[in-house]
């Protein structure tokens, strides 16, 4: 069993993930240290602030696809931010959390626009697992495994499997896109674009390394399923499904 997150959050966290990219907000650094090491290695791209006056305007400015909001933040409450967020028309998902037996706030997250709530104290597995069904749900589909007609994509192996061949090994940055890519299948996606979904603050966010990415998952998925439109970006586009 892993270890229980009620004294590793304390009270102020904040996550969000991009379909691949997470907000922590966090004023412990020994805690944002393991926390965010442990939602690095589950395949996000995680982003940090220290307080909830940063965390709104991270919120505002930047695409994280979900929240994590502990409500005690210092600068301004979690709850505070969370309002400020839905009263600008911001629907970023957001997880709130409470201690166990503060029903009161659960009550007023949700009031608040909150998604969904996670206890403490809590395993970094169900974190996971919340954030990833956020983002699922949010995108029609309710399962740890992202499939068309030719490639399936484990979340949690962070895997991919093409038909009629066998399991292919990816990087982290190579899972990342390919997630993104295949949540997003269909659209098209310029390389700017991807890069502030693929990396986190800290990266180099050159959007000309996307490209070398493209080429590396084409190499092992195949040239087909990932299309160049040119001038504008890419498409992912499986020409079985």
């Amino acid at each position: 069993m892993r270890r229980a997150l009620g004294t590793i959050l304390g009270r102020k966290c904040f996550a969000g993930y991009d379909e691949v990219r997470l907000l922590l907000v966090e004023d412990d650094a020994e805690q944002i240290a393991l926390v965010r090491g442990d939602l690095v290695r589950a395949g996000f791209a995680v982003d940090v602030a220290t307080n909830g006056v940063d965390a709104e305007h991270l919120g505002d400015t930047e695409p994280y696809d979900a929240i994590v909001l502990d409500l005690g933040l210092p600068s301004k409450p979690g709850m505070e931010v969370l309002e400020a967020w839905r009263t600008r028309g911001n629907r970023v998902p957001v997880i709130v959390l409470t201690a166990r037996d503060a029903w009161h706030e659960r009550v007023d997250g949700f009031k608040g626009g909150a998604d969904d709530y996670l206890g403490k104290p809590f395993h970094i597995e169900e974190l996971i697992a919340r954030i990833r069904a956020l983002i699922h749900r949010r995108h029609g589909r309710m399962s740890h495994r992202i499939e068309t007609t030719t490639l399936k994509l484990d979340e949690d192996i962070q895997q991919v499997e093409v038909a009629d061949r066998e399991t292919v090994q990816l990087t982290g940055t190579e899972f990342r896109l390919l997630r993104y890519m295949m949540l997003n299948s269909g659209r098209i996606l310029s390389k700017s674009h991807l890069s502030e979904h693929v990396y986190d603050q800290e990266s180099d966010r050159d959007s000309n390394l996307i490209e070398v990415y493209v080429r590396r998952l084409r190499e092992k998925i195949g040239s087909q399923m990932i299309l160049t439109k040119r001038g504008q970006g890419y498409v992912f586009n499986d020409p079985a499904s």
